[in-house]
């Protein structure tokens, strides 16, 4: 069973034990060799006279040591757990990314929008796929992959303007960071809802667009 697991305190939607150090090279080969996901390793963190700094060199870096290392990161990814291993190896210290649009697609709201979301689920007995929050304050929702292309067209159905919500679904050619990933000094990225054994079957966009667009408009 998949046991990579984080705390979020403060919240009643997440009692999620504390994460245990386990190293980035098992996590992110668990990643591939238990939830059969695509993975490929990012930038990392560089102290540079006490002061954590992206391995990029960007001196403006928007996501230090959460982001792509090369261009060409789309060829890198990866659902082997023996070549996740490998490129890990080469480099422990790098960040975990996931690409959207393959195994699956991240639906992203506001933190206070999708924990307001996991609770009317909650209520509604849809259960969500995993959900991770980042040090932005951004959730995302994983689920099958096509999301991208049919999300707005389901929140326009639903009585809104896309536009007016800040909900973004994440398809081909985007990606997310995973947990235990850290984001410079703001913290590392964490489970909202950890991936199981019963969540092993992602949820279709559909299912989630509803209670997510109803929070997002709450939370306007």
């Amino acid at each position: 069973m998949f046991i990579v697991e984080e705390t979020i305190p403060g919240t009643e939607a997440a009692q999620i034990p504390k994460q245990r150090g386990e190293p980035l090279l098992e996590t992110a080969v668990r990643y591939a060799g238990e939830r059969h996901w695509e993975v490929f390793p990012g930038t990392w963190l560089e102290a540079v006279d006490g002061v954590q700094h992206c391995s990029c060199g960007g001196p403006a870096c928007a996501a230090p040591g959460a982001h792509p290392a090369r261009p060409d990161w789309a060829s890198q990814a990866t659902g082997s757990a023996t070549v996740v291993r490998r490129m890990w190896q080469r480099q422990p210290a790098a960040s975990i990314l996931l690409p959207t649009g393959r195994t699956f697609d991240a639906v992203s709201v506001p933190e206070t929008a999708g924990f307001l979301a996991l609770a009317r689920m909650e209520r509604m007995e849809v259960p969500p796929g995993p959900v991770t929050l980042a040090p932005d304050r951004r959730m995302y929702f994983f689920v099958l992959p096509g999301a991208a292309a049919k999300v707005p067209d389901l929140v326009h159905a639903l009585g809104w303007a896309p536009a007016s919500l800040d909900l973004v679904a994440l398809g081909e050619g985007a990606y997310v960071a995973a947990p235990p990933t850290r984001f410079g000094s703001g913290g590392a990225v964490q489970w909202a809802n950890r991936p199981t054994q019963a969540n092993r079957w992602l949820p279709d966009a559909e299912e989630l667009v509803s209670p997510l667009a109803y929070a997002c408009g709450r939370d306007r």
